[in-house]
């Protein structure tokens, strides 16, 4: 009998305003890799990557044991190269098929810290809910009752938004920052923490400002950056860049989640899709088939 196994993962938001490279969380949109045991190695998605060794998922299951003589088929609803970390989905993904398929015992987030560079997204791909990193340490807190989030995806080829590599994107954060800026996401990141713990919305909308990365890369995503701006305006708790960009991730209480979906789906016309993305509980998880 030929081994196979499913593995589904849940994107990732990470950042979330103040909490640069610590704060992220899962959202309800999936990334599936199917492993079968085959005649040979080979690829099969319809999405637009790499159908060879230099596949993510496969690269990161070649970290724990060869992939010859399997074939993965890769399906995903998260939007590529969008700050939706479909990079850290594809990397658990591959790591936990590897894990369960030869029964490994193996650190799967550390090795997916490893790979992806950092640890917010495939942390909260791993453990669903919102996750807190610091350094070995994680704090997972489960999502607030009523707390939604929408995310306004741009559509890189009608936009004036481009595409940006991860790299570009933190390439544009400053080597310095001055001092009233790191007090000002200490203590908005304690606020964003304190109300996600506690269900505080208030707490959450007045955490989510940020004064590091967002306003570096304002000029790489200016109408993103307009609409974070915007957000309480429309009615939202307020707004996040998500992860790396251009993606934005509004996040509302669910009474107004209605309304400031539709406002939202007004202003940004046809540059952008607006996207209903619940924060999603359960992470990661394997399916012997």
């Amino acid at each position: 009998m030929r081994r196979r196994r499913l593995v589904r993962v849940p994107a990732s938001s990470a950042n979330l305003g103040p909490g640069f490279d610590s704060f992220a969380a899962a959202l309800s949109l999936h990334l599936e890799l199917e492993v079968v045991e085959s005649a040979r190695f080979a690829v099969r998605t319809e999405l637009p990557v790499t159908r060879g060794r230099r596949n993510l998922c496969v690269r990161a299951f070649e970290r724990l044991h060869s992939a010859d003589g399997f074939t993965f088929h890769i399906r995903s609803q998260i939007p590529l190269a969008g700050g939706l970390g479909s990079s850290g989905a594809a990397i658990v993904a591959g790591l936990l098929a590897a894990k369960d398929l030869f029964e490994l015992d193996e650190d799967i987030r550390a090795h997916a810290c490893a790979l992806e560079g950092h640890p917010d997204n495939v942390t909260a791909s791993l453990q669903g809910g919102f996750v807190i990193c610091a350094e070995e340490t994680v704090a997972r807190i489960p999502a607030p009752a009523g707390l939604e989030a929408l995310a306004v995806v741009p559509r890189i080829d009608q936009s004036a938004e481009r595409r940006v590599s991860t790299r570009r994107a933190r390439s544009a954060l400053p080597r310095r920052v001055p001092l009233a800026d790191a007090v000002f996401n200490t203590a908005h990141a304690a606020l964003l923490a304190l109300g996600l713990a506690t269900s505080d919305l208030g707490l959450i909308s007045a955490g989510l400002k940020d004064r590091l990365h967002q306003d570096a890369r304002a000029h790489l995503f200016p109408r993103s950056a307009a609409l974070i701006a915007r957000a309480q305006e429309l009615g939202a708790l307020g707004a996040s860049l998500s992860g790396a960009g251009p993606t934005v991730l509004v996040w509302c209480h669910y009474e107004q989640t209605g309304p400031v979906l539709g406002a939202l789906s007004e202003l940004v016309g046809e540059w952008a899709q607006v996207l209903r993305v619940p924060f999603e509980a359960q992470g990661a998880y394997v399916a012997e088939l």
